[in-house]
């Protein structure tokens, strides 16, 4: 059969989606992505197909352009209090702007099924007017089914639908332990990409590593998680390793902190006692199937949301927005309690079904 999947520009949201694109490859169905910008360059390097459909496409001016027409969620948004009002001005202006160009990619390709994340609605309303079925695959830590809503007026007013089509299953990456009883197809989690490490990511270390990851994506309200740890880092008894360092911090580090440019969080994990990040929900997963501790430093968008989860569900902390002190850094080396918890959820994860076998009840959707 052939497979489109439809992503919103960036890689964060698409990464997710590779897993399931690479089985149902590997089963020989024929996948195409349509996205743009960053996300497209990340399918290409695992050379898979993909359509550009947006090859102007700016993040950063839409969002100061949604900003400028809504400073109220935007202010809001950058706070991290926003819910899914931000996420869906901003969404929805993003989809409103592929809607056309996704629809033709939908009919150029003649799809028997469509995969979209939730914030890629635009992939579900072409496949609605392409008459096949939509999956939506779940990526994020608030409810894919909100989110989708929330982005989803200015499609349907610009492409003049009356609502959103449901779609004919949905897959779900996050154990109820951590996200409470969702409908779909449950899904293990499995890194987006294979990748190599230097040797010394390796091995384990003498002292309990600590991993150190920033956004992907720039912007106001990103803060300076990084500055602050390095701060206090030479007081604990711990490897830092800094992936992708901020560009400000100072010039001469402590002894105990390495950095590193882009790797792999899901390869290095497993050498590691925790890891300190913003929140992103990619990186949350990436945490609770290697069963490491999280540090987590919330920023705007989902991330309060998702760092909250976090310690709500006991898999870590909940760092304070300016970064983290010297007792946090500690407590996420020596509690024993966020590691039973980061285990728990890591085993519940590792027993659910592949995504190749998720793969195969994708293709019993194919008309």
């Amino acid at each position: 059969m052939r497979v489109l999947v439809v992503s919103a520009p960036l890689s964060g949201h698409v990464l997710p989606l590779l897993p399931l694109a690479r089985a149902l490859a590997g089963a020989d169905h024929d996948v195409l992505f349509a996205t743009a910008a960053d996300a497209a360059s990340a399918v290409r390097k695992l050379d898979l197909p993909v359509e550009d459909v947006a090859p102007d496409f700016d993040f950063a001016a839409i969002a100061r352009g949604v900003a400028l027409r809504h400073p109220l969620t935007a202010r809001a948004e950058l706070a991290g209090s926003g819910g899914t009002k931000g996420v869906g001005a901003l969404f929805g202006t993003i989809n409103a702007r592929l809607a056309g160009a996704v629809r033709d990619v939908t009919e150029k390709f003649d799809p028997d099924v469509v995969v979209t994340e939730p914030l890629a609605v635009a992939g579900a309303i072409a496949a609605a007017g392409h008459g096949v079925p939509a999956v939506r695959h779940e990526t994020n830590l608030f409810d894919g089914a909100e989110l989708a809503a929330a982005a989803a007026g200015p499609a349907l007013r610009r492409l003049a639908i009356d609502r959103l089509p449901d779609p004919a299953a949905v897959i779900q990456v996050l154990p109820p332990s951590v996200v409470g009883p969702r409908p779909g197809w449950p899904m293990r989690y499995e890194p987006p990409a294979p990748a190599s490490l230097p040797s010394w990511l390796t091995e384990t270390p003498a002292l309990p590593r600590i991993l150190v990851s920033r956004s992907t994506v720039a912007g106001p309200g990103n803060g300076n998680l990084m500055k602050a740890l390095v701060a206090v880092a030479g007081s604990i008894d711990a490897e830092f390793v800094l992936v992708r360092p901020e560009p400000d911090l100072p010039p001469e580090l402590p002894d105990n902190v390495r950095t590193i440019g882009w790797v792999s969080l899901d390869a290095v994990l497993p050498t590691c006692t925790g890891l300190v990040h913003h929140g992103g929900a990619g990186t949350v997963q990436a945490a609770l199937a290697a069963g490491v501790p999280q540090l987590v430093v919330p920023g705007p968008g989902d991330r309060r949301h998702n760092a909250e989860l976090v310690a709500e569900i006991g898999a870590g902390l909940c760092a304070p927005r300016n970064g983290p002190a010297a007792e946090h850094l500690q407590r996420l080396i020596t509690d024993d309690e966020l590691r039973r918890v980061s285990v728990r959820i890591q085993d519940e994860l590792a027993a659910r079904p592949s995504p190749a076998e998720i793969a195969d009840r994708v293709a019993t959707l194919a008309n």
